[in-house]
């Protein structure tokens, strides 16, 4: 096995959005914000190479809105999918396996891209199968009114259209006390899934075996190392307190089993470790993933 990091680009949101009831005098120690109050945030995503298999897990926001949609969120950088694809070797084509995470916009955006003739929508990753959870499909394509701006239908029904959808069976589901990770095998035997409830309904954690150690990939569950502690919770969670009883068994889990986590939004930090300490889970170390596992 091996694995690559894949910057899709780095993008701006509003630090008190991001942060919820924490205030700005506390987040702004990890996480410091521009004079209009925004923080920069990447979409970082992770490539697996395992066997014939090459997984990619999140594809990030995508190019095919207009100027004035990318305009509300500043991007930033010059990291693309295609780019750091071909960094690691490969293009958009080779890919097997595309999971997603969840449906929200900065995590599968780039799962669906214009078409030649801009007649309409195809796939990006032609050869892939597209992974996604039941539950949380049925969540996105009847949104709610509050996450509806977050699940765009051109994101997310061209992918069923294409006939490439399957579904995750069998993650274990933290919410309802369902503590063992190594469950479903889909993707092979050194990857996992765990459900999570508090962002949105049925948001996947995956889970990779790799080099003696656990890599958790963490998605919205905690965006950056500055959302460890238990409070630090996103004002775009759809239940805030189920993320909050979630991160503290998932914490606790990291520290004792000593997880890598892998920080999808964290513009800084691509992983870090957590441990116990006599206030609760804290930050450990960060470190990239190349330099923690060795190339």
């Amino acid at each position: 096995m091996k694995l690559h990091v894949i910057n899709s680009g780095n993008f701006k949101l509003d630090g008190g959005a991001m942060f919820g009831v924490v205030p700005k005098t506390l987040w702004s120690k990890t996480n410091p914000a521009d004079a209009a109050n925004y923080c920069n945030w990447s979409t970082r995503c992770l490539l697996i190479e395992d066997g014939n298999r090459l997984i990619l897990i999140d594809n990030g926001m995508g190019n095919k809105q207009d100027a004035k949609y990318f305009s509300h969120f500043f991007l930033n950088g010059t990291d693309s999918m295609e780019k750091s694809l071909q960094t690691a070797g490969f293009s958009t084509d080779d890919v097997t396996d595309m999971f997603l995470t969840h449906l929200h916009f900065d995590h599968c955006g780039g799962s669906i891209k214009i078409n030649k003739d801009n007649s309409g929508y195809e796939t990006t990753f032609k050869n892939a199968t597209y992974w996604s959870h039941a539950e949380h499909w049925e969540w996105a394509i009847k949104p709610n009114p509050r996450e509806k701006p977050s699940f765009l239908k051109e994101n997310i029904l061209p992918i069923q259209e294409s006939g490439q959808l399957k579904w995750i069976e069998g993650a274990s589901d933290f919410t309802k006390g369902e503590n063992e990770y190594i469950s479903s095998k889909q993707l092979g035997e050194n990857m996992s899934f765990l459900l999570s409830r508090g962002h949105t309904d049925a948001m996947m954690i995956p889970h990779v075996k790799y080099k003696g150690k656990t890599i958790a990939f963490m998605a919205d569950l905690m965006p950056s190392v500055g959302h460890i502690s238990l409070p630090y919770i996103p004002s775009y969670d759809t239940r805030p307190l189920i993320t909050l009883s979630e991160k503290e068994k998932f914490l606790n889990l990291a520290a004792d089993e000593e997880f890598v986590l892998f920080l999808e939004h964290d513009s800084v930090n691509e992983c870090c470790t957590v441990q116990h300490t006599d206030k609760g889970v804290r930050l450990k170390e960060t470190f990239a993933l190349n330099e923690y596992f060795g190339k």
